[in-house]
């Protein structure tokens, strides 16, 4: 068995290999990108590990599990892994805790307008004025989707005395099995949330809300999910979050939201376009806070530990023949 590693090296991780005796190719100039790589040592490998597949998979003759260190996977669409009879496995539960966090600080921070009191404090205003004083306590949070990072979400907004309602396509909450979870946090048997909506209960989840959060995967189905009938169900003074992926939402609806008032502010971290270009409209609001895609990034001091854990307790039970952590469908290969 013989495992490629395109990722940057982590000590720890690898000297748990070395003594467990199993060979792998450590790929010296890893690249968080698709590009060709070595044929003869992609045919090598059993195993793939990794954040972008290379732009030759075919080349990977031998391989029958990938483990990815995103926790989205779209990447792995056009490979398909499902008529090759492949497993994958992605990085779901490394980044809940950060993007959680960062969840957090954007609703303290909507509800203080942070920004204008940044504005002031630059313009030497001496400004007390109410807005700048509100409380998240007691005010409700929307979660659109419940896995990892609207659990962890869940958690630290009851902590707050926040009421958290969450929406899934079915309604329900199931317990989380065979899914990587950071020690001690989560919602692994969704008790947290005080009221569940299924996806026909759209526009009475939405009416309701302080904040909305879209916490699903960008796949086909999800894709433009969020759109000006949604945006307009909620109320004027809702903001809306969106950690999960830019194109969730859909980008005309956004801005004619913000342009409009439909809804009073916005927080993103995932955008229609990378780099966000200057001339970008979304720059221009006062209401809405952009950060660059680091609400969970391998950048974390805590990232590559977390990552290794999922490899490594997937890699025994990979030789064991037991059910892989973070185990992806062939229904959610396929892209739905």
């Amino acid at each position: 068995m013989r495992i490629f590693i395109d990722l940057p090296p982590h000590a720890p991780g690898l000297a748990a290999l070395d003594a467990l005796g199993v060979d792998y190719d450590l790929w010296p100039e890893p690249e968080e990108r698709t590009r060709p790589l070595p044929a003869d040592r992609l045919r090598a490998a059993d195993i793939l590990f990794c954040t972008f597949p290379p732009g030759n998979f075919a080349d990977c003759e031998r391989v029958r599990w990938i483990q990815i260190a995103s926790t989205g996977y779209a990447q792995l669409f056009p490979l398909g892994l499902n008529e090759r009879g492949i497993l994958a496995t992605n990085g779901r539960g490394c980044f809940d805790v950060p993007i959680a966090e960062w969840n957090l600080a954007m609703m303290v921070n909507l509800t203080r307008d942070l920004r204008s009191m940044i504005r002031n404090q630059d313009a030497a205003v001496w400004d007390r004025s109410a807005k700048f004083q509100r409380e998240v306590r007691g005010m409700t949070l929307g979660l659109w989707g419940y896995g990892g990072i609207g659990r962890e979400t869940a958690r630290l907004a009851r902590a707050l005395g926040m009421r958290v309602h969450v929406l899934t396509r079915t309604g329900a909450i199931p317990a989380r099995e065979n899914v990587y979870c950071v020690p001690g946090t989560g919602d692994p048997t969704g008790a947290h949330p005080h009221r569940v909506f299924s996806a026909s209960e759209s526009g009475e989840f939405l009416r309701d809300l302080d904040f909305l959060v879209v916490a699903v995967p960008l796949t086909a189905a999800t894709e433009g999910l969020i759109g000006e009938a949604e945006l307009r169900a909620l109320p004027r003074t809702a903001c809306v979050l969106n950690p999960a992926r830019g194109p969730i939402i859909q980008q005309t609806a956004l801005l004619r939201a913000l342009d409009e008032g439909w809804i009073a502010a916005a927080a993103l971290d995932t955008h229609y376009v990378y780099p966000l270009p200057p001339e970008h409209p979304l720059w221009r609001y006062p209401n809405v806070i952009l950060t660059p895609h680091v609400s969970g990034s391998s950048l974390s001091q805590h990232f590559r530990e977390r990552l290794w854990d999922i490899f490594l307790a997937n890699l025994a039970r990979y030789r064991t023949g037991q059910p892989l952590l973070n185990q992806l469908t062939a229904w959610q290969l396929a892209g739905n």
